[in-house]
């Protein structure tokens, strides 16, 4: 188990990080001290440049054995922090406002105590990925040539979670995060003067008929199953900064969620649909283009087994939390690309603290020795 000095050493580690953020694809300076970090706990390989700045820990058991891979990501975003702390980020404009600094510095902790006493067989896998916040890194990570030779068989993540009980876990078969996508729509025309508007091909009333349109396909609600649909308009722009052109082009920003796939090409087509209905109506051309293209998430049910026996043996304290979480995670992809035995469980950060993602988070330090405790029990569970 994590002595005290380890806990403070991880603590430390966790600040140094959380002082230096840095967003998806630019994670250099990042991945360069979990390089440091690692080399001193002196694994049988240590890959870099995995996806991008992904870097993997490979710790070798001294029989043969399954292939269990525990992840965390190496990216901030692009947020202000407002946490007032004295180790806020120094980097203006970015932040670790979804907790990412913590997940590396559990990660590094089950290092630790992997390198004191390494598995009895099998191998395993600490994968720092790269650029999960734009839902490309697990992705590029996959792809890599290198990481063909990890080849998991079993894949572990967790992910911190304010609105549950400080050092509490929640975890559940099945639907685990919703699928996503960015889906930006162009709509040309051309412009006239201002005082001729008639002229002017303009997409001003089709951009007011498509935003209600839209958000209508998908309303959203409580009920998170194969019929949950949801469409957040995230930005829409028109013309220029003038008064004297009527404008001839407009953009329309919306991020498109359900809980499966299969919804979300169903979802997809039908507001593709839409878009060039209103623009063969009226002669206006879209462009579409497609970010942050997430895939859900999905545990599989081996997999969590093993996070509640596990839990069950480290004295982890389960709650309920609700699944699958409308936000995305690209996770997934080492179950249904890769083809581990998959699931990610969520930790508790408090009841009565910020929302992820809000400029005021901050990772609480208190859950990186459960969080250690609850990875290291599922890797002793396998691997012996």
């Amino acid at each position: 188990m994590l002595s005290n000095s380890d806990i403070h050493d991880l603590t430390e580690f966790r600040r140094h990080l959380h002082r230096h953020p840095e967003v998806s694809g630019q994670e250099e300076w990042t991945a360069g001290e979990i390089r440091k970090t690692l080399a001193a706990l002196h694994p049988a390989q240590i890959l870099t440049g995995l996806g991008g700045h992904g870097v993997a820990a490979v710790f070798e058991g001294a029989a043969p054995g399954p292939t269990v891979l525990f992840r965390c990501e190496l990216d901030a975003l692009p947020i202000e922090e407002l946490t007032g702390s004295e180790f806020a980020s120094e980097i203006p404009g970015k932040g670790h406002q979804c907790g990412h600094d913590g997940h590396m510095a559990i990660l590094t902790g089950l290092g630790r105590l992997i390198a004191r006493r390494p598995p009895a067989r099998g191998r395993i896998v600490l994968m720092y990925q790269p650029a999960e916040e734009d839902g490309s890194g697990a992705a590029l990570v996959i792809a890599a040539p290198r990481f063909a030779a990890l080849k998991p068989d079993w894949a572990f993540s967790l992910h911190n979670f304010p609105g549950l009980p400080m050092g509490a876990y929640a975890v559940q078969a099945g639907d685990a995060n919703c699928a996503s996508r960015g889906l930006k729509v162009v709509l040309s025309g051309h412009t006239s003067h201002a005082s001729t508007p008639e002229y002017a091909l303009s997409p001003a009333l089709s951009l007011s008929r498509l935003i209600p349109q839209v958000m209508a396909m998908g309303p959203g609600g409580a009920q998170l199953d194969e019929t949950f649909r949801l469409v957040t308009v995230t930005h829409a722009k028109m013309g220029e900064e003038a008064f004297g052109i009527t404008p001839g082009r407009a953009e329309l920003w919306m991020t498109l969620r359900t809980v499966r796939d299969a919804a979300m090409e169903d979802l997809l087509s039908a507001v593709t649909a839409a878009v060039e209905a209103e623009c063969a109506a009226t002669g206006l051309t879209a462009e579409f283009s497609h970010h942050d293209v997430f895939n859900a998430c999905t545990n599989h049910p081996e997999a969590t087994d093993r996070i509640i026996a596990a839990a069950e043996a480290a004295g982890v304290p389960r709650c309920e939390g609700q699944f699958p979480m409308r936000g995305s995670e690209d996770f997934g992809l080492f179950g249904s690309r890769a083809g581990a035995k998959s699931a990610m469980f969520r930790l508790g950060s408090g009841v009565e603290t910020p929302n992820l993602h809000n400029p005021d988070y901050m990772f609480p330090d208190e859950i990186i020795a459960p969080g250690v405790r609850l990875f290291h029990q599922i890797a002793r569970d396998l691997l012996g």
